[in-house]
């Protein structure tokens, strides 16, 4: 069947009233408290809507909470790797560390142990991509020589966000500016970067 733009245009409108809802009602209530009829009656769509286009809360949550993400954490490439993976990272920091997009993905991580379906999700339209976006930047420095040839790529991703992650997951103060460009130099160093 094929819309018309005006319905095209309606219910991209009505996506992101619903994404919106979502986080919205994280920030206010917490994200164990937020349902799907919630957030159907304050983005003005049916539950039906919802559950036409996402299979659970959870998996509203985590299309809003990767969009921001990707808005808030773009990867650069000024020419100096360690600049631009400090600004990346520190981007994150700070989404994570704010309302309500940190509320938002512990709750999301909280239920990927007991939704199968939304930890495949996480993986496969969160993790899996940035991760391989973070590697592609990191080759791209490689490729301009600032990061040797042989330096493991996958490993030096895993080394960047694991911190991030690890503090927010058990609600550690988040890094500063200065923890996060020493987490990058220490990273860049054990590539064998020189002049991080």
């Amino acid at each position: 069947m094929i819309t018309s733009p005006s319905s095209q245009r309606r219910s991209e409108r009505s996506r992101k009233a619903t994404l919106e809802a979502a986080l919205g009602l994280c920030a206010e209530k917490g994200y164990a408290r937020v349902t799907v009829e919630a957030i159907a009656a304050r983005a003005g769509v049916s539950k039906k809507t919802i559950y036409r286009w996402w299979p659970s809360k959870g998996a509203v949550m985590l299309e809003a909470f990767t969009e921001g993400l990707v808005d808030a954490t773009p990867f650069t490439d000024t020419g100096d790797i360690a600049a631009d993976l400090r600004t990346h990272i520190c981007a994150a920091v700070r989404l994570l560390s704010t309302s309500p997009f940190g509320p938002a993905y512990a709750g999301i991580l909280s239920e990927v142990h007991h939704d199968d379906a939304l930890a495949r999700a996480v993986r496969e339209d969160l993790v899996e991509p940035r991760f391989e976006r973070a590697v592609a930047r990191l080759r791209g420095a490689q490729e301009q020589g600032q990061i040797p040839a042989d330096a493991d790529l996958p490993l030096a991703v895993e080394m960047l966000y694991g911190p991030v992650y690890y503090r927010h997951v058990l609600r550690k103060p988040p890094q500063d500016e200065a923890t996060v460009a020493a987490l990058v130099d220490h990273v860049l160093r054990s590539l064998g970067a020189q002049d991080t």
